[in-house]
């Protein structure tokens, strides 16, 4: 009464304020699956499909729309593939300086780093949106009717993402450079790899 709140209401609203975060981590955890099994997917339909066509080519029985489902597969297979790449770690680094380092400086490096990308990101979202409204009435030639904004979505769907990985990723080490503790390294997310 009055507004001041008792006991028990202060635990319930941090029962619901849990159980909302981890409901979150629930949902991002969903969606790093699904976005491995589609890079996943995407991938091997990407190479089989390349070697029909090529088949298809020695054969003198070319496949037009090939290349076209080819270009599609490609841009989602190295957005989601980067994504899933950064987020678990295996990006490629080359580490002569900066293991010499010692670890707040590796820490602070690292964020500075993840800084650098999120400024990046943002730049190719807001440049990928507006790409993929003016490609909407673009056609592939081997594919009539669908609509080349499909692949330019790649870019700005992708990046947020990555977006989203790389603001986890400085979260972490901003934690582990305040409290000194260890950083997790894949955040709970399946360790697997394309």
């Amino acid at each position: 009464m009055f507004g001041l709140s008792h006991g028990g209401e202060a635990e319930h609203d941090d029962a619901r304020i849990r159980t909302s975060g981890g409901l979150m981590k629930k949902y991002y955890e969903f969606i790093c699956r699904q976005e491995m099994q589609i890079a996943k997917y995407t991938l091997g339909i990407l190479s089989l499909l390349v070697f029909v066509a090529a088949v298809g080519r020695s054969l003198h029985y070319p496949l037009n729309w090939a290349m076209d489902a080819a270009t599609f597969l490609f841009a989602w297979t190295v957005f989601l593939g980067a994504d899933a790449a950064m987020r678990l770690d295996r990006l490629f680094c080359i580490e002569v300086v900066t293991c010499r380092l010692s670890r707040r400086g590796q820490l602070y490096l690292k964020i500075v780093n993840y800084g650098i990308i999120v400024v990046f990101l943002l730049g190719m979202i807001g440049f990928g949106l507006p790409l993929s409204w003016t490609t909407r009435f673009r056609a592939f030639q081997g594919i009539p009717g669908f609509s080349y904004s499909w692949v330019t979505l790649s870019v700005p769907i992708g990046c947020a993402l990555m977006l989203i990985t790389a603001i986890l990723k400085i979260r972490g080490y901003w934690h582990a450079l305040v409290t000194g503790e260890q950083i997790a390294t894949c955040e709970g997310v399946s360790g697997e790899i394309i």
